[in-house]
């Protein structure tokens, strides 16, 4: 791998992209570009299309999404379908016309089934029904997995697929109406710290269980994608542990330092029993996750207070 050739990542200014950037800068990579939604539209394929023949990127990263949690994905079923579709249908056309040598597509592991036998693996894609409260976003992102697939097995293009499990860190979204769990509960501890140590509501019952990320362990298994030709299309990046969602607030309470009530509104949707990768593939070819979930909460919350008056982040 050429540390100057030319790396376009899709949303270099959101968490996951961000994260990429600041670990291809690490590994001595000198010619990366990104564009802000302002500057290119990635639901506009002529833009798109425009911009990868002019730039001509060696390889791009698509870690541009709408991204959101169970109350965003649930009410707008059709916005989280019909944008992911157009990002990233734009994207891989265009890498696929301007001949770029190496994809990298992000997606999520909701794209398995709800009752899958646990832990998940790759070849469980397609195998069950999805999570109803996201199944918009979760096809859009199969699609994207088998788009990349076929233009591998037509092409023979290095078109590779990561899944990450859910990811959390820096440049988090902590919007309570769009968030995931992870950092709304920091932001929900947080604020009723400061109001006196008032209890906090959180959804569901607390016992499905979850598998976090740190989003800087998600980018080092970009950067290994990247600088390592994989030989498969699908790769599944987690931890390969889980928690209970009651486990995960504690630990998050734990860090705030906040003393009051846990109330769980059992009338709130749990969503999904349980998803845990089978990190297994990747692992074999010497990636594996090193942040600590302790840790990178407290690392997290450390992030939070000092970027909390932007509202970019906190709104």
């Amino acid at each position: 791998m050429n540390k100057s050739s030319k790396i376009y990542i899709a949303g270099h200014r959101g968490m996951v992209g961000s994260a990429v950037w600041r670990a291809l800068k690490d590994q001595g990579h000198t010619n990366l570009i990104g564009k802000t939604s302002k500057e290119l539209d990635l639901r506009n394929q002529a833009a798109v299309n425009s911009f990868i023949a002019t730039e001509k990127p060696d390889i791009i990263v698509d870690a541009a999404a709408k991204v959101g949690g169970i109350l965003a994905n649930s009410e707008n079923q059709f916005g989280f379908l019909l944008e992911n579709m157009q990002i990233q249908n734009n994207l891989i056309h265009a890498a696929h016309q301007n001949n770029t040598s190496k994809f990298i597509f992000l997606g999520s592991s909701c794209i398995y089934p709800k009752l899958a036998q646990q832990p998940l693996k790759e070849e469980y894609l397609l195998t069950g029904a999805l999570e109803p409260t996201n199944e918009g976003y979760a096809i859009a992102k199969i699609s994207g997995v088998k788009l990349c697939e076929a233009i591998r097995n037509q092409y023979n293009k290095d078109f590779v697929s990561l899944m990450p499990t859910n990811l959390y860190g820096p440049y988090d979204n902590f919007n309570l109406k769009t968030s995931h769990v992870l950092p709304a509960m920091i932001r929900k501890f947080h604020e009723a710290k400061l109001n006196n140590n008032t209890s906090v509501t959180l959804w569901g019952s607390g016992t499905p269980m979850r598998e976090f990320l740190h989003v800087d362990d998600m980018a080092k298994a970009v950067v290994f994608a990247i600088e390592n030709k994989l030989p498969e299309y699908l790769y599944n990046v987690g931890t390969g542990k889980d928690v209970t969602i009651k486990q995960l607030a504690e630990t998050i309470q734990k860090a705030v330092v906040h003393t009051g009530a846990i109330v769980w509104d059992s009338t709130k949707p749990d969503g999904t029993p349980r998803k845990l990768m089978d990190v297994t593939k990747l692992n074999k070819l010497g990636w594996k996750a090193h942040m600590d979930l302790k840790k990178g909460i407290e690392h997290t919350y450390t992030w939070f207070l000092e970027h909390k008056n932007d509202l970019k982040f906190i709104k």
